[in-house]
């Protein structure tokens, strides 16, 4: 478990939903520790899509926008606990061929040093949603 002054707390994983929202891609990666990792909700592999390090990670963050440019998460709630947290929220956004998602969520995170080492995501699996009118 991490000692730091600067260990993040609710308000830190708050603000880094914030900066989701606004699709603040520089933001973001201003909570992301050296060496961070971002497992995505989907993916070939057990943990879903892996984006290791730096430039990887940014690419797996922009890739959510480009899947779904209107993406909001909303209704979150967010803890921390030592050196892991927890950001609960629903995750809503309209895919290029009108399908819309809207579903519960969480991403689970260790820290390092005031940072966010790992972000794991995981969503529940619902189907689309009809395309708005």
């Amino acid at each position: 478990m991490s000692t730091s002054s600067n260990q993040p707390d609710a308000q830190f994983l708050a603000r880094f939903a914030d900066a989701w929202n606004r699709h603040d891609i520089d933001a973001l990666m201003s909570f992301m520790a050296d060496g961070c990792e971002f497992h995505a909700v989907a993916g070939p592999d057990e943990l879903g899509k892996s984006f290791v390090g730096l430039e990887q990670v940014r690419e797996g963050f922009q890739a959510a926008w480009g899947a779904f440019p209107d993406a909001a998460w909303v209704d979150g709630d967010h803890w921390v606990h030592g050196d892991r947290g927890v950001s609960e929220s629903t995750f809503k956004g309209t895919a290029a061929d009108g399908s819309r998602v809207e579903a519960r969520m969480v991403d689970v995170f260790t820290f390092k040093d005031g940072k966010i080492l790992v972000k794991n995501a995981f969503r529940k699996n619902r189907p689309a949603l009809a395309k708005a009118a």
